[in-house]
């Protein structure tokens, strides 16, 4: 860290590394890959964390960093929609409505560096130093001063390896991107944990979701980049270690995923079943968005997992009286209970409804009903026509609910843990002070 912080001396601090994706199975598994995660749960913790309805990136970051559920935050998943039409939109940093934990860090008087974390585009010009991640246009959008910009772009530095490169068939050149992205990462992060007077860093790695995404299988079942697939999280590792470190007596380390993984065997077309049940048309065969949802439907789906009735006076085309809204919920709910893959296994592992999950001022967009899927369903929801309700795709790997993972140097309370507890826990370490009523976790700071 900067000089001033390494004379002033009194005030805590906190690196936040996130690791998207990263499952608490896999850690558990690998302790010889993960010696340095070992090592943190010895002196401090080490544990399994719950991720939120619905685990997806887009979702659970703003829910991670401002303590609050996605009915405050106002941002669901990778597409919302407008209230009272049919316009869809793809959430970014400016649409979420919660405040932030480095918003509160920097009101309080104290510095935050923060670096990569998914949904926070346009980067924030009100704290000490920001480069936007994940949705980010490029890098010179996403840095939050030509300084910044000028620096990362000296270390290669990338917001996201290139996905595209893991639907080839060989996927040696995405391992290569992956591993680069990582590493380019990782030299930015250490270079302003030098560099700045922070208190809080914020960083998010999120190539390893990537890497999930993509390779999963192949660790599963010993498939051809296996071997790359450890080598990517020995690394990783490596790097956390370099970290911890680095840092004095008077600065806690905490670690931790947003959601987990497990593998993929198949994609679960919900528009597709929906139209195939009944319950979804369209106005033309030509079709591809929610603008093309026929008055006449009870109910359609966003990703992932995202179920709606067509409620009349809420939809832009809505159908379903007010009168007959639980009846036709509780219709859905049983048809997607019955819902089985073609191994004969349920695919929703659990459904809830929305009120259960949700609330804040951005619950005017909630779903109606959410389906936390089995291991091995990823849930998607395209308006295009499509081959089949079960289907692959490129991708081996898909997210966890009860999976993510949590590390710190920290004494930290965290049996039954979840996302919601992690900004009070880190304004707790930073002794900042912080209206409990303000989160839907709470800190687990040991007493």
């Amino acid at each position: 860290m900067g000089l001033f912080d390494r004379l002033r001396g009194g005030d805590d601090r906190v690196v936040f590394l996130g690791v998207d994706g990263v499952p608490h199975e896999l850690v558990q598994e690998h302790p010889d890959v993960f010696e340095n995660l070992a090592a943190i749960a010895e002196e401090g913790t080490g544990d399994r964390l719950e991720s939120i309805v619905p685990p997806e990136s887009s979702a659970c970051w703003p829910s991670l960093t401002t303590g609050k559920n996605p009915g405050a935050t106002g941002v669901y998943g990778f597409q919302d929609r407008e209230v009272g039409s049919d316009e869809t939109y793809v959430p970014m940093g400016k649409h979420v409505r919660a405040t932030r934990l480095w918003d509160r860090v920097t009101d309080a008087g104290r510095d935050a560096t923060v670096m990569n974390v998914p949904v926070t585009f346009p980067p924030s010009s009100r704290i000490q130093r920001m480069v936007s991640g994940f949705l980010s246009p490029s890098l010179d959008a996403a840095a939050s001063d030509d300084d910044l910009k000028e620096t990362l772009s000296g270390f290669d530095y990338r917001i996201d390896v290139n996905a595209k490169l893991g639907h080839e068939a060989d996927k040696t050149e995405f391992v290569e991107n992956a591993n680069a992205t990582l590493d380019a990462r990782h030299e930015a992060f250490t270079h302003y944990l030098d560099e700045d007077d922070w208190d809080l860093f914020f960083g998010v790695y999120m190539s390893t979701d990537r890497v999930n995404h993509f390779l999963f299988g192949d660790y599963v079942n010993d498939g051809p980049h296996a071997d790359d697939f450890l080598a990517f999280y020995d690394t990783l590792d490596d790097y956390i270690g370099e970290i911890r470190d680095s840092l004095d007596e008077d600065t806690e380390l905490v670690v931790a995923s947003d959601h987990g993984f497990t593998e993929l065997t198949h994609e679960v077309n919900c528009n597709e079943w929906l139209a195939e049940e009944g319950w979804l048309s369209y106005e033309d065969d030509d079709h591809d968005s929610l603008a093309d949802v026929h008055e006449e439907s009870r109910a359609y789906s966003l990703i992932p997992g995202r179920f709606y009735v067509n409620l009349e006076g809420r939809e832009a085309n809505g159908s379903v009286p007010e009168s007959e809204y639980e009846a036709v919920r509780d219709e859905l709910i049983d048809d997607l209970e019955g819902l089985t893959g073609p191994d004969g296994r349920q695919v929703c592992k659990r459904i809830v409804k929305g009120e259960e999950v949700f609330d804040g001022a951005g619950d005017d967009i909630a779903p109606d009903v959410v389906v936390v899927p089995a291991d091995g369903f990823d849930l998607k929801s395209a308006f295009s026509e499509k081959e089949a309700v079960f289907t692959t795709g490129p991708r081996n790997g898909m997210h966890k609910f009860e999976n993510a993972v949590l590390y710190s140097t920290a004494d930290l309370d965290a049996a039954g843990a979840n996302l919601y507890d992690l900004t009070p826990t880190i304004l707790d370490l930073l002794d900042v002070d912080a209206d409990d009523a303000a989160f839907d976790g709470e800190s687990l700071l040991a007493d």
